[in-house]
């Protein structure tokens, strides 16, 4: 699995952060995502598929 952030689409919402700590984060002065692992184990694919689907702006794809 590997794990893709549109930077210019996020709105800081934060649910990816909340769903998949282990994979992303926030930039502390504008909330933008940051992606701490691109190529996440296998063990965190549900948690990962979740942020993806969180995300109101639709700016994580998860290819597979």
């Amino acid at each position: 699995m590997k794990v893709v952030i549109d930077e210019n689409k996020c709105v800081g919402a934060g649910q990816c952060v909340l769903a998949a700590a282990d994979v992303f984060d926030q930039r502390d002065e504008d909330g933008i995502v940051v992606l701490l692992n691109p190529l996440p184990a296998d063990d965190l694919s549900a948690q990962v598929e979740d942020a993806a689907a969180r995300c109101p702006a639709l700016a994580i794809e998860v290819v597979k």
